[in-house]
């Protein structure tokens, strides 16, 4: 579904990617790894093109690379950044609704299952979304992706700063994703989540991929756990 080759990226004239190749396929969970500061935000950036970058990004056999983010998003592809990007004034609900691309659309999902998946957004639903906590914004800017009924989302470090119950939650929603067809790119730093749901990893190291393979193949790689993961 997604194919990324040779994918390169600059922020000015510092040179952030070199060469990243990867691929996320249909229904597949989908981990990029690496320490703080790697390239692994950078990367789903050059893919939605909100960076400067050369190289072939394709998705459902589409060439997106030179598209801007607006008509990628169209295209199916979501973002969940790790900024969050509420809308802070308004409430839950009008936060879900912006999500939605036409006022008429019949996708996967509907605001009842988002109030179903996480309670706490049905309970502030006619709250201004800025008085929220910083884990219930996680939550709230995952969902108002989903309304848009992307067929991948690429999710920037869901877990960060999550409580273990909503970190829980969250895990549940992706296993809801796949089994709705969704494709999951996810930029994680918790091993232990990546390890659990997903059915590929990638590994990353200074700009490159230093790593491809299954949770297994992981798991059993002690070099490249301690080298490019282990603090």
């Amino acid at each position: 579904m997604l194919e990324v080759h040779d994918l390169h990226a600059y922020y000015g004239k510092s040179h952030i990617l070199h060469g990243v190749s990867m691929r996320v396929q249909g229904g597949e969970i989908v981990s990029l790894l690496g320490r703080n500061g790697v390239g692994r935000s950078t990367t789903i950036k050059a893919i939605m093109g909100q960076v400067s970058k050369s190289g072939s990004v394709r998705f459902k056999g589409k060439e997106i690379g030179g598209m801007h983010a607006y008509l990628v998003a169209r295209q199916g592809l979501g973002y969940v950044p790790e900024s969050r990007d509420i809308f802070p004034t308004l409430t839950v609900r009008q936060n879900l609704l912006l999500g939605m691309k036409t006022s008429k659309q019949n996708g996967r999902w509907s605001i009842e299952d988002m109030f179903q998946l996480f309670p706490v957004l049905r309970e502030r639903a006619d709250a201004p979304a800025g008085v929220m906590s910083g884990g219930e914004q996680q939550m709230l800017t995952l969902c108002r992706t989903l309304m848009g009924d992307p067929d991948l989302v690429m999710i920037d470090e869901p877990t960060e700063g999550l409580a273990p119950k909503i970190v829980e939650r969250v895990a549940n929603l992706f296993d809801e994703m796949k089994n709705r067809g969704l494709s999951i790119l996810l930029v994680e730093q918790k091993l232990t989540i990546a390890l659990k749901i997903c059915q590929r990893l990638y590994v990353m190291g200074h700009g490159h991929i230093v790593f491809e393979g299954t949770a297994d193949d992981l798991r059993a790689n002690e070099p490249v756990r301690k080298e490019w993961l282990e603090v």
